[in-house]
């Protein structure tokens, strides 16, 4: 069934003309809000193993993680013969662009790597690290996973996000000057925003900053972080999954349909997670937004904040 939305495999077919993967990768960086650069703790959501929870060797050095997540995709698709290494954990620019170069080329110099996607913070692209990305732009495909989480200062603070989305702004625009994708992450379900408040996130995040791609995520509540304090008093509201569906196809119809839809949910491990549990059926959920949409008959960008009027299927 033809996806009423851009999705991530349709962008690497369209540009590849194959099935890519991407490989997850922990390179052993540290965020600048937990080792007390800019703050400490972390963000409330995050556990202390960061977002590379679903990694296979994260202690293995780089070539070896690779060979091993390689393997296991290979068990569900063995003719993939290209691929995107993704460098998740933490925050993946936080460090000298020596070292940062010293990683990323054990990575890049794997066999059939065709290029490399770095999930890092507005706050950690200085002009050297922006120089050297510029640089792997004109030897590969470079995507920015930029992590801004939402827009609203307030709910930045109670997450201990540590930077304003200034800085998120023109960390976008320095990227965008080299020619270099930028896939911006918002969180769904933050303490404390609303319907509305999800939905101006994603219409300041589309006019404010000339981004390629997006990734929305549901808030999971995890075991070991700081976000149980909140939910136990009071000030946490798991979402159910109708209220998820129906906001992300809210979100969809405002994005542009040139914008790539790289996630509408999350992985999250069984033995970390509190809830929402039913995060954890994740086709149940990606089926139940394409019925929505469907239901609707609407598609992504039928609502372009970017234009006027509507857009049929």
């Amino acid at each position: 069934m033809q996806k009423r939305y851009t999705t991530w495999n349709e962008y690497l077919r369209k540009n590849f003309g194959e099935k890519i993967f991407k490989v997850p990768i922990d390179a052993g960086f540290d965020c600048p809000n937990r080792d007390g650069t800019v703050a400490h703790g972390g963000c409330t959501f995050c556990t202390v193993s960061g977002s590379g929870d679903m990694i296979l060797e994260p202690e293995a050095p780089i070539a070896d993680q690779f060979a091993a997540e390689v393997t296991q995709f290979h068990k569900k698709w063995p003719g993939v013969k290209k691929y995107i290494v993704y460098f998740q954990n933490f925050t993946n620019t936080h460090a000298p662009v020596e070292v940062l170069r010293e990683r990323f080329e054990q990575a890049v110099n794997q066999p059939d790597v065709i290029g490399i996607s770095i999930g890092t913070r507005p706050d950690c692209l200085p002009d050297d690290v922006v120089e050297y990305l510029a640089e792997l732009n004109r030897r590969m495909e470079v995507w920015i996973d930029l992590g801004l989480q939402t827009t609203y200062e307030k709910t930045s603070d109670m997450i201990n996000r540590a930077h304003d989305y200034e800085t998120y702004v023109d960390a976008v625009r320095r990227l965008r000057v080299h020619g270099i994708n930028v896939c911006t992450h918002l969180i769904n379900g933050l303490p404390g925003e609303t319907t509305e408040m999800m939905l101006e996130n994603v219409r300041r995040m589309v006019l404010d900053s000339d981004i390629q791609g997006v990734k929305l995520h549901l808030l999971h509540l995890m075991k070991q972080t700081r976000l149980q304090r909140d939910y136990h008093e009071g000030k946490l509201q798991l979402m159910s999954q109708e209220e998820y569906v129906q906001v992300i196809c809210d979100q969809l119809e405002l994005i542009p349909k040139e914008i790539v839809i790289h996630r509408l949910t999350g992985d999250a491990p069984r033995d970390l997670i509190i809830g929402p549990m039913w995060s954890l059926k994740k086709w149940e959920v990606l089926n139940s937004i394409d019925a929505e949409m469907e239901r609707r008959g609407s598609i992504q960008g039928c609502k372009d904040v970017r234009k006027s009027g509507l857009i049929t299927f």
